[in-house]
């Protein structure tokens, strides 16, 4: 596996911006570095070591496992990492539930289309899939993480947009909740990446 990048190397800087942002008892573990190394791979966009760990450049993140395993933190220092084509902007989906709530409909246009017709479309991370609930606007209920992935995979096929989510659920449980038209979108559009559901709580 030939790469053009000091994986030891980034690592240790990503685990010293780690320090400074969650503080000094801030550190990664053995068992996760080929998690760390994988998403390192993806958003270096370094093609060789992500063809040999499976892990497709074209397409975006889905960073699941157990509550506390590190997900939303490894997610956040991930961009100190990418070039422009691969930035991206982290939102709860709590916070879009109440986003929802305030401003109905126009929320799922914001977070698929941009706030105009006109407006750049970004690459989203959409953080803790599953912690919002299905909610009403002036009496209608709403599934509004479904509505929106659905939109946005609508924008990776014709833009390449890309779309990244952390979650607590398991493919099955996303399935459950969101239903299998859903589920089939991400697995087109998403890399899984997932911590072992052993993985104790470091909070």
């Amino acid at each position: 596996m030939s790469s053009q990048f000091n994986y030891p190397e980034i690592i240790a800087w990503l685990e010293k911006k780690g320090k400074k942002d969650f503080g000094e008892k801030f550190h990664f573990l053995e068992q996760d570095m080929p998690n760390i190394t994988k998403m390192a791979s993806y958003f270096l966009d370094d093609e060789n070591t992500a063809a040999a760990l499976g892990i497709d450049l074209t397409k975006g993140i889905l960073l699941c496992g157990p509550v506390g395993c590190g997900k939303t933190t490894l997610m956040s220092l991930m961009r100190y990492v990418p070039q422009p084509p691969k930035k991206f902007f982290v939102k709860t989906c709590r916070d879009i539930s109440f986003e929802f709530i305030k401003d109905g409909y126009e929320v799922i246009h914001r977070y698929s289309h941009g706030h105009n017709t006109h407006a750049e479309h970004k690459n989203y991370c959409f953080d803790d899939l599953g912690t919002e609930k299905n909610l009403k606007y002036f009496g209608n209920e709403c599934n509004v993480m479904a509505e929106i992935i659905l939109s946005r995979y609508d924008i990776f096929i014709s833009k390449k947009i890309h779309t990244h989510i952390t979650s607590n659920l398991s493919a099955s449980e996303i399935e459950n909740a969101y239903g299998n038209r859903v589920r089939s979108r991400l697995r087109n559009m998403l890399n899984l990446i997932a911590f072992d559901k052993t993985t104790k709580d470091k909070r």
